[in-house]
Protein backbone atom coordinates (compact mmCIF):
# COMPACT_ATOMS: atom_id res chain seq x y z
CA UNK A 1 0.00 0.00 0.00
CA UNK A 2 1.72 3.20 -0.72
CA UNK A 3 -0.13 5.13 0.88
CA UNK A 4 1.24 3.52 3.86
CA UNK A 5 5.19 3.25 2.25
CA UNK A 6 6.06 6.50 3.31
CA UNK A 7 5.83 5.65 6.92
CA UNK A 8 6.49 2.28 7.02
CA UNK A 9 9.06 3.09 9.91
CA UNK A 10 7.96 4.92 13.31
CA UNK A 11 8.45 8.71 12.40
CA UNK A 12 11.85 10.20 13.41
CA UNK A 13 11.49 12.20 16.58
CA UNK A 14 11.06 16.29 15.66
CA UNK A 15 8.88 15.15 12.49
CA UNK A 16 6.39 17.45 12.24
CA UNK A 17 2.98 16.21 12.61
CA UNK A 18 1.43 17.67 9.45
CA UNK A 19 4.15 15.17 8.16
CA UNK A 20 3.40 11.97 9.83
CA UNK A 21 -0.23 12.50 8.52
CA UNK A 22 0.66 13.49 4.78
CA UNK A 23 -1.22 10.38 3.46
CA UNK A 24 -4.28 11.37 5.06
CA UNK A 25 -6.01 13.19 2.30
CA UNK A 26 -9.68 14.38 1.14
CA UNK A 27 -10.06 12.25 -1.99
CA UNK A 28 -10.49 13.71 -4.94
CA UNK A 29 -13.45 13.67 -7.34
CA UNK A 30 -13.74 11.82 -10.46
CA UNK A 31 -13.61 14.11 -12.61
CA UNK A 32 -10.51 15.79 -11.06
CA UNK A 33 -8.90 11.84 -11.11
CA UNK A 34 -9.76 11.98 -14.99
CA UNK A 35 -8.13 14.66 -15.44
CA UNK A 36 -4.96 13.58 -13.53
CA UNK A 37 -4.69 10.67 -15.62
CA UNK A 38 -6.21 11.64 -19.39
CA UNK A 39 -7.44 8.82 -21.59
CA UNK A 40 -4.58 7.63 -24.45
CA UNK A 41 -4.59 9.43 -27.88
CA UNK A 42 -5.12 5.66 -29.33
CA UNK A 43 -8.10 5.41 -27.26
CA UNK A 44 -9.94 8.98 -28.13
CA UNK A 45 -9.44 8.34 -31.66
CA UNK A 46 -10.78 4.94 -31.48
CA UNK A 47 -13.78 6.22 -30.03
CA UNK A 48 -14.18 9.45 -32.09
CA UNK A 49 -14.38 7.10 -34.80
CA UNK A 50 -16.66 4.81 -33.76
CA UNK A 51 -14.37 1.44 -33.07
CA UNK A 52 -14.05 0.42 -29.79
CA UNK A 53 -11.30 1.92 -27.60
CA UNK A 54 -8.45 0.20 -25.76
CA UNK A 55 -9.93 -2.95 -24.21
CA UNK A 56 -7.99 -1.82 -21.13
CA UNK A 57 -10.66 0.20 -19.33
CA UNK A 58 -9.50 3.20 -16.75
CA UNK A 59 -8.81 1.79 -13.40
CA UNK A 60 -8.61 3.70 -10.54
CA UNK A 61 -6.68 2.26 -8.41
CA UNK A 62 -5.15 2.69 -4.71
CA UNK A 63 -1.63 3.80 -6.28
CA UNK A 64 -3.13 5.86 -9.09
CA UNK A 65 -5.79 8.09 -7.14
CA UNK A 66 -6.05 10.70 -3.82
CA UNK A 67 -8.74 7.82 -2.33
CA UNK A 68 -5.92 5.66 -1.94
CA UNK A 69 -5.59 6.00 1.84
CA UNK A 70 -9.31 5.26 2.58
CA UNK A 71 -8.05 1.44 1.37
CA UNK A 72 -5.92 1.60 4.40
CA UNK A 73 -9.81 1.04 6.65
CA UNK A 74 -10.54 -2.19 5.18
CA UNK A 75 -7.64 -4.69 5.26
CA UNK A 76 -9.49 -7.78 5.73
CA UNK A 77 -11.22 -7.63 2.19
CA UNK A 78 -7.83 -8.37 0.68
CA UNK A 79 -7.22 -11.45 3.07
CA UNK A 80 -11.10 -12.82 2.07
CA UNK A 81 -9.31 -12.31 -1.53
CA UNK A 82 -6.36 -14.55 -0.91
CA UNK A 83 -8.71 -17.06 0.63
CA UNK A 84 -10.10 -17.48 -3.07
CA UNK A 85 -13.28 -15.16 -2.55
CA UNK A 86 -14.22 -12.95 -5.21
CA UNK A 87 -14.34 -9.56 -4.71
CA UNK A 88 -16.06 -6.69 -6.46
CA UNK A 89 -14.84 -2.70 -5.90
CA UNK A 90 -16.42 -0.02 -5.07
CA UNK A 91 -15.56 3.28 -6.24
CA UNK A 92 -17.61 5.29 -3.75
CA UNK A 93 -17.83 5.67 0.12
CA UNK A 94 -13.97 5.56 1.22
CA UNK A 95 -13.07 4.06 -2.15
CA UNK A 96 -12.23 0.69 -0.18
CA UNK A 97 -13.25 -2.97 -1.45
CA UNK A 98 -16.14 -4.43 -0.83
CA UNK A 99 -16.41 -7.88 -0.44
CA UNK A 100 -19.89 -10.30 -0.79
CA UNK A 101 -21.07 -11.73 2.07
CA UNK A 102 -19.93 -15.37 0.95
CA UNK A 103 -16.54 -14.31 0.92
CA UNK A 104 -17.34 -14.06 5.48
CA UNK A 105 -18.02 -18.02 4.49
CA UNK A 106 -14.23 -18.74 3.14
CA UNK A 107 -12.44 -16.77 5.12
CA UNK A 108 -13.58 -17.95 8.45
CA UNK A 109 -11.42 -20.99 7.75
CA UNK A 110 -8.35 -19.39 6.75
CA UNK A 111 -5.63 -18.98 9.02
CA UNK A 112 -7.65 -19.89 12.13
CA UNK A 113 -9.88 -17.38 12.12
CA UNK A 114 -12.72 -18.25 14.40
CA UNK A 115 -15.17 -15.60 14.22
CA UNK A 116 -16.87 -14.82 10.78
CA UNK A 117 -16.75 -11.32 9.90
CA UNK A 118 -20.60 -10.89 9.01
CA UNK A 119 -23.40 -13.09 8.11
CA UNK A 120 -22.45 -15.16 5.78
CA UNK A 121 -25.88 -15.28 3.76
CA UNK A 122 -26.52 -11.91 4.51
CA UNK A 123 -28.70 -10.21 6.90
CA UNK A 124 -31.13 -12.19 8.87
CA UNK A 125 -34.01 -8.94 8.67
CA UNK A 126 -35.02 -8.14 5.31
CA UNK A 127 -37.98 -5.57 4.24
CA UNK A 128 -40.33 -5.79 1.28
CA UNK A 129 -42.62 -2.49 1.52
CA UNK A 130 -43.48 -1.40 4.73
CA UNK A 131 -43.28 -5.08 5.59
CA UNK A 132 -40.48 -7.14 7.65
CA UNK A 133 -39.33 -10.85 7.32
CA UNK A 134 -36.90 -12.47 9.63
CA UNK A 135 -35.40 -15.60 7.59
CA UNK A 136 -33.27 -17.29 10.19
CA UNK A 137 -30.81 -19.77 9.05
CA UNK A 138 -26.74 -21.10 9.93
CA UNK A 139 -25.12 -18.55 8.24
CA UNK A 140 -26.77 -15.12 9.50
CA UNK A 141 -27.10 -16.75 12.70
CA UNK A 142 -24.65 -15.63 15.28
CA UNK A 143 -22.64 -19.10 16.75
CA UNK A 144 -21.54 -17.15 20.24
CA UNK A 145 -21.70 -13.85 21.43
CA UNK A 146 -18.49 -12.56 20.16
CA UNK A 147 -19.33 -13.37 16.54
CA UNK A 148 -22.42 -11.18 17.02
CA UNK A 149 -20.66 -8.40 18.66
CA UNK A 150 -18.19 -8.63 15.61
CA UNK A 151 -21.22 -8.71 13.27
CA UNK A 152 -22.46 -5.71 14.79
CA UNK A 153 -19.48 -4.03 15.30
CA UNK A 154 -18.66 -4.28 11.30
CA UNK A 155 -22.47 -2.48 10.73
CA UNK A 156 -21.41 0.08 13.48
CA UNK A 157 -17.82 1.11 11.85
CA UNK A 158 -19.39 1.36 8.47
CA UNK A 159 -21.64 4.17 9.64
CA UNK A 160 -18.89 5.85 11.37
CA UNK A 161 -16.27 5.72 8.25
CA UNK A 162 -19.31 7.16 6.32
CA UNK A 163 -19.68 9.85 8.93
CA UNK A 164 -15.78 10.63 9.21
CA UNK A 165 -14.11 9.32 6.29
CA UNK A 166 -10.41 8.45 7.22
CA UNK A 167 -9.04 12.25 5.69
CA UNK A 168 -11.19 14.27 8.16
CA UNK A 169 -8.77 11.97 10.96
CA UNK A 170 -5.82 14.02 9.75
CA UNK A 171 -6.74 17.13 12.55
CA UNK A 172 -7.76 15.09 15.79
CA UNK A 173 -4.68 12.78 14.96
CA UNK A 174 -2.36 15.70 14.43
CA UNK A 175 -3.92 17.89 17.81
CA UNK A 176 -4.41 14.37 19.83
CA UNK A 177 -1.71 14.13 22.55
CA UNK A 178 1.53 12.13 21.87
CA UNK A 179 0.97 8.59 22.32
CA UNK A 180 2.85 7.00 25.86
CA UNK A 181 5.20 4.12 25.87
CA UNK A 182 2.89 1.19 26.65
CA UNK A 183 4.87 -1.64 26.79
CA UNK A 184 7.95 -0.06 28.51
CA UNK A 185 5.01 0.93 31.31
CA UNK A 186 4.73 -2.81 32.04
CA UNK A 187 8.24 -3.59 31.71
CA UNK A 188 9.07 -1.02 34.54
CA UNK A 189 6.63 -1.85 36.83
CA UNK A 190 7.20 -5.96 36.42
CA UNK A 191 11.12 -4.48 37.16
CA UNK A 192 9.69 -2.60 40.55
CA UNK A 193 7.03 -5.01 42.05
CA UNK A 194 8.57 -8.22 40.78
CA UNK A 195 4.91 -8.79 40.30
CA UNK A 196 2.80 -9.33 36.84
CA UNK A 197 2.22 -5.88 35.54
CA UNK A 198 -1.22 -4.70 36.01
CA UNK A 199 -3.42 -3.43 33.13
CA UNK A 200 -6.31 -2.36 35.02
CA UNK A 201 -9.96 -2.09 32.92
CA UNK A 202 -12.17 0.87 33.53
CA UNK A 203 -15.87 -1.15 32.31
CA UNK A 204 -19.28 -0.26 33.50
CA UNK A 205 -20.62 -3.70 31.94
CA UNK A 206 -19.98 -7.23 30.12
CA UNK A 207 -22.59 -9.34 27.73
CA UNK A 208 -21.81 -12.34 30.77
CA UNK A 209 -22.39 -10.35 33.65
CA UNK A 210 -24.77 -7.22 32.85
CA UNK A 211 -24.03 -4.00 35.27
CA UNK A 212 -21.12 -4.79 36.63
CA UNK A 213 -20.71 -1.46 38.34
CA UNK A 214 -23.87 0.83 38.62
CA UNK A 215 -21.78 4.06 40.51
CA UNK A 216 -19.72 4.36 37.71
CA UNK A 217 -17.46 7.56 37.11
CA UNK A 218 -14.42 6.16 34.61
CA UNK A 219 -12.16 9.27 35.34
CA UNK A 220 -12.55 8.41 38.91
CA UNK A 221 -12.13 5.19 38.88
CA UNK A 222 -8.98 5.81 36.51
CA UNK A 223 -7.66 7.73 39.07
CA UNK A 224 -7.74 5.09 41.70
CA UNK A 225 -6.39 2.52 40.03
CA UNK A 226 -3.36 4.77 38.83
CA UNK A 227 -3.12 5.53 42.77
CA UNK A 228 -2.79 2.34 43.68
CA UNK A 229 0.10 0.75 41.13
CA UNK A 230 -1.66 -0.17 37.80
CA UNK A 231 0.67 0.32 35.18
CA UNK A 232 -1.41 0.78 32.39
CA UNK A 233 -5.38 1.08 32.11
CA UNK A 234 -7.84 -0.93 29.85
CA UNK A 235 -10.91 1.46 28.40
CA UNK A 236 -14.00 -0.33 27.38
CA UNK A 237 -15.18 1.93 24.42
CA UNK A 238 -17.95 -0.84 23.16
CA UNK A 239 -21.30 1.06 23.57
CA UNK A 240 -23.55 -1.17 22.73
CA UNK A 241 -22.71 -4.41 24.80
CA UNK A 242 -20.17 -3.22 27.65
CA UNK A 243 -21.72 0.38 27.89
CA UNK A 244 -18.14 1.88 27.31
CA UNK A 245 -17.69 5.22 24.97
CA UNK A 246 -14.57 6.96 23.77
CA UNK A 247 -16.13 9.44 25.52
CA UNK A 248 -14.45 7.50 28.40
CA UNK A 249 -11.23 7.33 26.64
CA UNK A 250 -10.80 10.92 26.06
CA UNK A 251 -12.11 12.27 29.44
CA UNK A 252 -9.34 10.10 31.72
CA UNK A 253 -6.53 11.04 28.85
CA UNK A 254 -7.69 14.85 29.38
CA UNK A 255 -7.66 14.09 33.48
CA UNK A 256 -4.14 14.34 33.54
CA UNK A 257 -4.16 10.45 34.21
CA UNK A 258 -0.32 9.31 33.17
CA UNK A 259 -0.82 5.45 32.75
CA UNK A 260 -0.77 4.62 29.14
CA UNK A 261 -4.46 3.68 27.80
CA UNK A 262 -5.47 0.59 26.35
CA UNK A 263 -8.42 1.14 23.90
CA UNK A 264 -10.40 -1.87 24.69
CA UNK A 265 -12.42 -2.04 21.15
CA UNK A 266 -13.52 -4.83 18.63
CA UNK A 267 -11.16 -4.17 16.30
CA UNK A 268 -12.39 -5.04 12.48
CA UNK A 269 -11.18 -2.51 10.25
CA UNK A 270 -7.78 -0.35 10.23
CA UNK A 271 -10.05 2.93 10.22
CA UNK A 272 -10.48 1.96 14.06
CA UNK A 273 -6.68 2.28 14.78
CA UNK A 274 -6.77 5.93 13.61
CA UNK A 275 -9.89 6.79 15.44
CA UNK A 276 -8.90 5.17 18.67
CA UNK A 277 -5.22 7.35 18.11
CA UNK A 278 -7.35 10.19 17.46
CA UNK A 279 -9.01 9.93 21.02
CA UNK A 280 -5.81 9.91 22.74
CA UNK A 281 -5.10 5.76 22.87
CA UNK A 282 -1.88 4.71 23.86
CA UNK A 283 -2.19 0.93 22.64
CA UNK A 284 -5.41 -1.33 20.97
CA UNK A 285 -6.49 -5.20 21.46
CA UNK A 286 -6.37 -6.91 18.17
CA UNK A 287 -8.49 -10.75 18.02
CA UNK A 288 -6.55 -13.38 16.59
CA UNK A 289 -9.88 -15.18 17.02
CA UNK A 290 -11.34 -12.59 14.26
CA UNK A 291 -8.55 -11.28 12.50
CA UNK A 292 -6.68 -13.52 10.10
CA UNK A 293 -2.53 -12.97 9.84
CA UNK A 294 -2.55 -10.21 6.86
CA UNK A 295 -4.95 -8.60 9.08
CA UNK A 296 -2.88 -8.34 12.09
CA UNK A 297 0.60 -7.72 10.42
CA UNK A 298 -1.16 -4.96 8.71
CA UNK A 299 -2.80 -3.56 11.61
CA UNK A 300 0.98 -3.89 13.30
CA UNK A 301 2.36 -1.46 10.80
CA UNK A 302 -0.15 1.32 11.24
CA UNK A 303 0.35 1.37 14.79
CA UNK A 304 3.88 1.61 14.53
CA UNK A 305 3.58 4.71 12.33
CA UNK A 306 0.54 5.93 14.93
CA UNK A 307 3.05 5.14 17.57
CA UNK A 308 0.58 3.10 19.29
CA UNK A 309 1.40 -0.87 20.93
CA UNK A 310 -0.66 -3.70 19.99
CA UNK A 311 -2.24 -6.16 22.45
CA UNK A 312 -2.37 -9.21 20.29
CA UNK A 313 -5.26 -11.59 22.13
CA UNK A 314 -5.34 -15.93 21.17
CA UNK A 315 -7.63 -18.06 23.24
CA UNK A 316 -5.90 -21.45 22.21
CA UNK A 317 -2.73 -23.13 20.60
CA UNK A 318 -3.75 -22.73 17.20
CA UNK A 319 -3.67 -18.87 17.46
CA UNK A 320 -0.92 -18.70 19.80
CA UNK A 321 0.98 -20.44 16.83
CA UNK A 322 -0.16 -17.55 14.53
CA UNK A 323 0.54 -15.20 16.29
CA UNK A 324 4.40 -16.48 17.34
CA UNK A 325 4.84 -16.36 13.80
CA UNK A 326 3.99 -13.05 13.06
CA UNK A 327 6.89 -10.37 12.92
CA UNK A 328 6.92 -7.51 15.05
CA UNK A 329 4.44 -8.70 17.89
CA UNK A 330 5.49 -6.91 21.15
CA UNK A 331 2.58 -8.12 23.42
CA UNK A 332 0.32 -11.46 23.76
CA UNK A 333 -3.02 -11.37 25.66
CA UNK A 334 -3.88 -15.11 26.77
CA UNK A 335 -7.86 -15.31 27.39
CA UNK A 336 -8.53 -17.91 29.61
CA UNK A 337 -12.14 -16.96 28.92
CA UNK A 338 -13.70 -20.11 26.19
CA UNK A 339 -15.68 -18.04 23.14
CA UNK A 340 -18.07 -21.34 22.62
CA UNK A 341 -19.55 -21.78 26.58
CA UNK A 342 -17.84 -18.40 28.08
CA UNK A 343 -16.22 -21.08 30.69
CA UNK A 344 -12.98 -19.32 32.41
CA UNK A 345 -10.27 -21.78 33.69
CA UNK A 346 -6.76 -20.30 34.11
CA UNK A 347 -5.14 -23.51 33.36
CA UNK A 348 -5.38 -22.41 30.19
CA UNK A 349 -2.57 -19.76 30.31
CA UNK A 350 -0.25 -22.61 31.29
CA UNK A 351 -0.78 -25.25 29.14
CA UNK A 352 -0.22 -22.14 26.19
CA UNK A 353 3.26 -21.55 27.49
CA UNK A 354 4.50 -24.52 28.16
CA UNK A 355 7.12 -26.24 25.86
CA UNK A 356 8.43 -24.75 22.65
CA UNK A 357 5.96 -21.97 22.86
CA UNK A 358 7.52 -20.73 26.15
CA UNK A 359 11.13 -20.56 24.44
CA UNK A 360 10.19 -18.98 21.79
CA UNK A 361 8.51 -16.28 23.73
CA UNK A 362 11.34 -15.54 25.51
CA UNK A 363 13.51 -15.94 22.61
CA UNK A 364 11.66 -12.73 20.75
CA UNK A 365 11.41 -11.05 24.46
CA UNK A 366 7.50 -10.97 24.08
CA UNK A 367 5.43 -9.51 27.07
CA UNK A 368 2.49 -12.57 28.00
CA UNK A 369 -0.62 -10.61 29.69
CA UNK A 370 -2.67 -12.65 31.29
CA UNK A 371 -6.91 -12.46 30.76
CA UNK A 372 -9.90 -13.37 32.66
CA UNK A 373 -10.18 -15.70 35.86
CA UNK A 374 -7.82 -13.95 37.85
CA UNK A 375 -9.53 -12.76 41.75
CA UNK A 376 -6.65 -13.61 44.23
CA UNK A 377 -3.09 -13.66 44.74
CA UNK A 378 -3.35 -17.46 44.10
CA UNK A 379 -4.32 -16.76 40.66
CA UNK A 380 -2.15 -14.40 40.19
CA UNK A 381 0.78 -16.82 41.68
CA UNK A 382 -0.30 -19.33 39.28
CA UNK A 383 -0.16 -17.05 35.53
CA UNK A 384 3.00 -15.60 36.86
CA UNK A 385 4.73 -18.84 37.89
CA UNK A 386 3.48 -19.66 33.99
CA UNK A 387 4.95 -17.35 32.47
CA UNK A 388 3.25 -14.17 32.45
CA UNK A 389 4.25 -10.45 33.15
CA UNK A 390 1.28 -8.76 33.06
CA UNK A 391 -2.36 -9.15 33.66
CA UNK A 392 -5.36 -7.74 32.63
CA UNK A 393 -8.17 -7.50 35.10
CA UNK A 394 -11.63 -5.75 35.47
CA UNK A 395 -14.37 -7.58 36.92
CA UNK A 396 -12.53 -8.11 39.87
CA UNK A 397 -11.89 -4.84 40.86
CA UNK A 398 -14.62 -2.61 39.09
CA UNK A 399 -17.12 -4.63 41.30
CA UNK A 400 -15.47 -4.15 44.54
CA UNK A 401 -16.49 -0.69 46.65
CA UNK A 402 -13.53 0.85 46.09
CA UNK A 403 -11.85 -0.31 42.53
CA UNK A 404 -8.30 0.93 43.92
CA UNK A 405 -7.98 -0.56 46.86
CA UNK A 406 -8.71 -3.82 45.55
CA UNK A 407 -5.38 -4.32 43.96
CA UNK A 408 -3.78 -4.65 47.16
CA UNK A 409 -6.46 -7.50 47.87
CA UNK A 410 -5.70 -8.95 44.33
CA UNK A 411 -2.00 -9.04 44.21
CA UNK A 412 -1.62 -9.92 48.22
CA UNK A 413 0.53 -6.89 48.70
CA UNK A 414 0.50 -2.67 48.15
CA UNK A 415 1.88 -2.65 44.46
CA UNK A 416 1.50 1.44 44.53
CA UNK A 417 4.84 3.17 44.43
CA UNK A 418 4.06 3.99 48.06
CA UNK A 419 3.58 0.91 49.09
CA UNK A 420 7.02 -0.32 47.18
CA UNK A 421 9.16 1.85 49.01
Amino acid sequence: MEALAIGSAPPRPGLAALARYSHLRRPGTLAATAAKRPLTAASMDAAAAGGRPSPTPIRCTSAETDAEVDEVATSSHAAEADAGATTDTEQGGNGSPVAGAADSAEVAGVDGIRIRRRPVTGPAVHYVGPFQFRLENEGNTPRNILEKIIWDKDVEVSKMKERRPLYMLKGPLEAAPRARDFVGALKASYDRTGLPALIAEVKKASPSRGVIRENFDPVQIAQAYEKNGAACLSVLTDEKYFQGSFDNLEAIRNAGVQCPLLCKEFIVDAWQLYYARSKGADAVLLIAAVLPDRDIKYMLKICRILGMAALVEVHDEREMDRVLGIDGVQLIGINNRNLETFEVDITNTKKLLEGERGQIISQKDVIVVGESGLFTPDDISFVQNAGVKAVLVGESLIKQEDPGKAIAGLFGKDISHAGAT
